[in-house]
């Protein structure tokens, strides 16, 4: 029974690296954490919890500094950033293609409200939306190493 849970808890924390409002790599650890507290020869061993534990903080943090470094690195204003946060939650609407062209398209209306001519507003909303996904594709591996951890863990090493 544990097995289906921890599975469904991974699934749920892949979606998450989508959703801004779900914290994917957090939930999906519970996983980990749940075939560690069942204590039997399935069990991860510690050091394997502690590693995806410190995995799963780095790219925590990580998923704070990259896009804000994209955004940096392409001039993105601080309206083009709060543009593209409210148009990641505003493109949760129209999936599945809202999840990039709605980041893209709020910071390129908050560069535009900024001030910016079209030109520099689209290269600050392309470097918004660059860091981003990175920030997903970040997020998506480290849901993928816990995957492979547990599927170590309930299947023997």
């Amino acid at each position: 029974m544990y097995e289906w849970i921890g599975w469904v808890l991974i699934a749920i924390g892949t979606i998450g690296c989508f959703l801004p409002v779900l914290p994917g790599p957090p939930i999906a650890y519970a996983a980990l954490f749940l075939a560690l507290a069942r204590g039997d020869h399935s069990s991860p061993e510690v050091s394997t919890f502690v590693v995806a534990g410190l995995v799963m903080a780095v790219v925590l943090v990580l998923d704070w500094i990259v896009p804000a470094l994209g955004a940096r690195k392409f001039n993105c204003s601080r309206l083009g950033m709060l543009g593209c946060f409210i148009g990641t939650i505003a493109g949760l609407f129209f999936l599945p293609l809202g999840v990039v062209a709605g980041p893209f398209l709020g910071a390129l209306a908050g560069e535009m409200v900024s001030g910016k001519p079209f030109g520099m507003s689209l290269k600050g909303a392309f470097g918004a939306l660059l860091g981003y996904v990175c920030g997903v594709m970040l997020k998506v591996l480290c849901c993928g190493f816990i995957a492979y951890q547990f599927w170590l863990a309930i299947h023997g090493s």
